[in-house]
Order: C-alpha cells, then structure tokens, then sequence
C-alpha cells in the first residue's frame, strides 16, 4: 500500500497522504513521496488543478513525534527532493480537500493550499506553541486573521472546522461524504477558465498574501534561541509517553526579562 496515493481525472490530479495509522504524520518516507508527486505534478503539462488530501480520520497530524524522538531532533532530518509545493513554487492551484485533523505541520500544509473545503467534523491545530519556544507567531497573519484571533492560533488553541469556515479560512464547509465530490466541482471550475487567466490570478493572488518583513523574522530567528533549548525535545517525548511534561523554560530565569526586540535588528 503507497504511503502516498495518486489519482488522475482528466487534468485533475488528486493527491492523498495515506499513512492513517499514524493519523498520516510527516515521517520522512511521507515527506518525500509527496516531494516527489508534486514535483512531477508541476512538471506534467496534462495536469493543472490539484487536490490535496488524507486517509481516515486524520488529513494531516504533523510532524512524527517519534521518529524525531528516535533521531534525536525535532522537526525531522532532510530529504532529497526538494518540495515545490512545501516551498510554495508550484505554479499551479491547489485545492485542500480536508477530511480531519490538521495539527501543526499538517496546519501548514492547509495554508499552502489556495482554496479550501473541508468535512465538518476536521479539527485545526497550530502547534507551534506546544513544540518549540517560540509559537506560530506567522500562521494568523498569513490567514489574514484580526490579531486576537491570529493570537489564538498562535498559542495552540484548536479550532473547528465550523469556526474557521466562519472566519473565512475555509471555502466550503460539507459532509464528509461530500468532501471530494465538491472539491472535484471546485476543480472542474478551475478548469472552464482560460489557462492564463487562472495561471496568472492565483499567482497574483499568492503575491498580495500578508508577509513578515525580513526584521520581524530576525527577531523571530532571536526569539526562537531565546529559552532553554531543552524543552523542545522534552515536548516530544511527554507527547510520545502520554504524561505532563517537565519544561524548564529558561537556563538561567532573568533571561526571561531580557527580550530581544524589532529595534535590535535595524531594517
């Protein structure tokens, strides 16, 4: 059974994560199967509307836990294909088709998407907060999101798939029986436009996106030392053991006082 499966309808290309016993968590196999279908996604001149998808009851839950506890590191080692759709270089439309749960790494595969539906029974998650030191200070203003909400994102709060129809992050919001059934129609219409008219929209679309300036994610870099480094990999394995984790916040306690700030990294 692929870890990644594919189908093709017409110039659709449907692209499913496939690892539901492990809520299809981004181990390295996975990452790099999916490297590989969208690289040959772009390429392909007889596909031009994707939809991106997962198995059973999870879409994606984000990094795998234990394979970074087993390596020793977080976020997962290096693969050999480098990913246009995780580097956001297709120059394609993408469609999210979102069965479940879309937890940290799995949030940002929905972001990078250009359109969205999801069932009505999928949960959100930016999990930044509960794995590194610094949270996903980025994820709310990329959605456009107002600040108390971009706050909430920030510091692991969950959303519904309900919630986030209703703030405009989702398109559509289903059943689950009709989740590709309606991201198929999305597609379908994609396709009626003329080629360089699609092509060129969304790629405008995807340049007025709000951004960090290049001083915002200095003192992001800054924040993200800014802490006992430990706590990381600590996170994971409470995560992995089912227990209270053990964080020690900073390595020395007036460190917490000390805050770099934007002043410090002239623009």
């Amino acid at each position: 059974m692929a870890i990644v499966e594919t189908e093709q309808h017409g110039q659709i290309f449907v692209i499913r994560m496939n690892r539901p016993e492990r809520l299809n968590a981004m181990g390295k196999e996975l990452r790099e199967q999916l490297a590989q279908q969208w690289s040959m996604f772009r390429k392909n001149p007889d596909l031009e509307v994707a939809i991106f998808t997962g198995t059973g009851r999870s879409f994606c839950a984000g990094e795998d836990m234990k394979e970074s506890l087993a390596e020793g590191a977080p976020g997962g080692s290096e693969i050999e294909t480098r990913d246009p759709f995780w580097h956001m270089e297709l120059e394609k439309p993408v469609i999210g088709a979102i069965n479940g749960f879309a937890m940290g790494g799995g949030f940002m595969l929905v972001e990078r998407t250009d359109l969205r539906v999801a069932s009505k029974n999928a949960v959100f998650e930016v999990s930044e907060a509960k794995r590194w030191l610094l949270g996903g200070y980025n994820h709310g203003t990329f959605a456009n999101m107002p600040y108390p909400i971009a706050m909430e994102m920030a510091l692991g709060y969950r959303f519904s798939a309900q919630r986030f129809y209703e703030l405009g992050f989702i398109n559509r919001l289903v059943e689950p029986d009709e989740l590709m059934p309606t991201a198929m129609e999305m597609a379908e219409h994609l396709l009626t436009l003329p080629p360089a008219a699609r092509v060129n929209t969304v790629h405008m679309m995807r340049q007025i996106r709000p951004t960090m300036t290049a001083q915002q994610d200095a003192l992001a870099d800054a924040l993200h030392q800014h802490g006992d480094l430990n706590d990381r990999m600590e996170s994971r394995a409470a995560f992995s053991e089912k227990r209270k984790p053990n964080f020690k916040g900073w390595v020395n306690a007036e460190d917490r006082y000390n805050m770099p700030n934007l002043a410090d990294f002239p623009e």
